[in-house]
């Protein structure tokens, strides 16, 4: 039996207070990958675009493409497998487009992103597999205030509705190569062992065949 190539991109995808940090590194540890988290610290447009979200909106969200797509080209030039903490994907498919419906983000500038957006997709490899963490609303709510981050004490019900919607949405649509749904609503992997156990299981029936 020939060995299964190695995977060198895993992407763990979910909204708000899904779990993805969790899981990222819960993942990394077993596996031995290597995790990739984002710079939430030095990112120079975050505080003003919570004081103009209208003026901000657009650089903000090419400020992020910018690093997503950095991080892209560091796993595809590297050799070692990488396991990342939210996709390139859903910074186009659900939170520009999110801001946009908002009347955050004119048209124009929605537009003219979402066209550069899908330039850069044609230069990239799409992940290995996309672990999509589903959870519903008053899951998330019930984790974000566990964590209680201060910055996201703010966050409000419709906010979250609408951002889990376009999740679903990108989900059902999602087509670029192997995903992997969990649900939790019903896996608790952070406080229950054979939950992370589960998930492993999945894993490695998707990545390599073992069943």
């Amino acid at each position: 039996m020939s060995k299964a190539k190695k995977p060198k991109h895993i992407a763990v995808a979910g909204n708000i207070g899904a779990g993805k940090t969790t899981l990222t590194e819960a993942l990394s540890k077993h596996y031995k990958w290597i995790p990739q988290f984002e710079d939430i610290d030095h990112n120079p447009y975050l505080m003003d675009f919570y004081e103009d979200m209208p003026r901000w909106s657009f650089n903000l969200q090419v400020y992020f493409l910018n690093g997503r797509l950095n991080q892209l080209l560091e796993i595809e030039r590297g050799t070692e497998t990488v396991i990342q903490d939210r996709t390139i994907y859903e910074d186009a498919h659900i939170f520009a487009p999110n801001l946009h419906d908002m009347g955050l983000m004119s048209k124009r500038d929605y537009d003219n992103y979402f066209n550069f957006f899908q330039t850069l997709k044609t230069m990239v490899q799409p992940p290995d597999l996309i672990i999509y963490l589903k959870a519903s609303v008053p899951t998330l709510v019930g984790q974000i205030q566990k964590r209680g981050r201060e910055y996201e004490e703010n966050i409000r019900l419709d906010y979250l509705k609408k951002l889990n919607e376009l999740y679903n949405r990108w989900i059902e649509s999602y087509k670029e190569g192997k995903l992997l749904i969990i649900d939790i609503d019903k896996n608790k992997f952070p406080e229950r062992d054979e939950d992370l156990g589960e998930i492993i299981t999945k894993v490695d029936a998707m990545l390599f065949g073992l069943f």
